[in-house]
């Protein structure tokens, strides 16, 4: 049987409006609260801690929208974010004259690397307390890293070995120091320093000959140099291998291709005089390296090449 539009019409006027109950009631579970709500809505979780050195400014972790559970309680459990807490608590740390305050993070995104987390971003709510005023706060944790500067003595002409490769970042080919992130929370910074090295340029060095340049920092220092610390927590070790070779070797090295090619690195070798290196590239490591090598060199710090 046909129906009109105008039965259809009569119908629908005399429809009366559902009212749907509140259906976001909040429930704890193992230090997160989950906002029940509608499938079209994302969780909200939240979690506190307290820190040692403040036990009565309990701290306030949330999640920013797209943020999975599993993401945010990783995120939390890091190492990344455990270093950064302590970093805050230390001697120099930002907490440790109790003129300012933490009380909230909001954990924005987490990139793994595998099973680990290789990045992490958050905003902190630090507030200065005598001002109320809030302290820059935009977090990209990456965590340590080591770079080398390799220098190779041959016919009496001294040469550094860079790497280039793309930096999507920055958007440009960028001739740099060979270095690498921590892969662990073991803090095996020679070995890792000494693996990087093998991987982007095929040298295969020995722990001893490898000399650590920020280890002559002052110790409130950390003995480590900080590139970018308005925004990123990145820390570098810096050491310095130097070798006698042939001069076969500095050619064979010159454009020869490396890298974890599986994982995209697409890196060639590059051998550039030493005394034109702090010319040749903007890699602040560089710059750090020559740097700490020249005034180390000054004041008699470093050991004898060996023959």
């Amino acid at each position: 049987m046909a129906v009109t539009v105008r039965t259809i019409s009569a119908a629908l006027k005399n429809l009366k409006p559902f009212h749907a109950p509140n259906l976001i009631p909040k429930k704890k579970k193992n230090g997160f609260f989950y906002k029940m709500s509608s499938s079209t809505e994302s969780p909200s979780l939240t979690h506190s801690i307290t820190l040692p050195s403040k036990q009565s400014e309990p701290v306030h972790i949330l999640a920013a929208p797209g943020v999975s559970s599993s993401d945010f309680w990783s995120a939390i459990d890091s190492s990344l974010f455990k270093q950064w807490l302590h970093n805050l608590q230390t001697e120099n740390g930002i907490l440790a004259n109790d003129t300012m305050t933490l009380r909230q993070v909001l954990i924005q995104g987490v990139d793994m690397f595998g099973k680990r987390i290789g990045f992490l971003k958050f905003i902190a709510e630090i507030i200065d307390k005598e001002t109320g005023n809030k302290v820059p706060g935009i977090v990209f944790a990456r965590g340590p890293a080591v770079a080398m500067l390799i220098l190779l003595e041959s016919e009496g002409e001294t040469y550094a070995v860079l790497t280039e490769q793309a930096r999507v970042p920055v958007g440009r080919i960028i001739l740099e120091l060979p270095a690498g992130m921590l892969d662990d929370d073991k803090g095996d910074i020679v070995g890792t320093a000494v693996r990087e090295v093998e991987e982007e340029t095929g040298i295969k060095l020995n722990v001893e000959d490898m000399v650590d340049l920020t280890a002559f920092l002052d110790s409130s220092t950390g003995s480590t140099v900080f590139p970018s610390p308005g925004g990123c927590d990145e820390e570098i070790s810096i050491f310095l291998c130097r070798k006698r070779v042939d001069k076969e070797i500095i050619t064979h090295l010159q454009g020869k291709e490396t890298g974890l090619r599986e994982h995209g690195e697409l890196i060639k070798v590059r051998v550039v005089p030493y005394k034109n290196l702090w010319r040749t590239t903007a890699d602040c490591k560089v710059l750090v390296a020559v740097a700490l090598l020249e005034m180390a060199k000054n004041e008699g710090l470093l050991p004898s090449l060996a023959t």
